[in-house]
């Protein structure tokens, strides 16, 4: 699995002449940026690559599988990502 140094050393071996500390400033800048979009309500759409957006859940009744008891699940809002038909087919070569 490659993690964000991964990504950030591949990125620096396929642009000539960027630095480490460059590449890892500019990965935490654009996902620093999508974050702040999404906590502001707006979707953050990357061409070739997919939109992320913001989706909420409403409050519900759940129930605790060990013990059956009856919870309260409050409202929550989740990331969601779809992603373009470009990095689809990328994946599925």
């Amino acid at each position: 699995m490659a993690g964000k140094q991964e990504v950030i050393d591949h990125v620096v071996k396929q642009v000539e002449g960027l630095t480490k500390k460059q590449a890892t400033e500019a990965f935490d800048a654009v996902f620093k940026a999508i974050s702040d979009y999404l906590s502001e309500g707006e979707r953050v759409s990357i061409h070739a690559f997919g939109s992320f957006g913001v989706s909420q859940r409403a409050a519900r009744q759940g129930r605790n599988p060990a013990t059956g008891a009856s919870i309260s699940i409050p409202a929550s809002k989740n990331v969601k990502f779809k992603p373009a038909r470009d990095l689809k087919d990328a994946v599925n070569v």
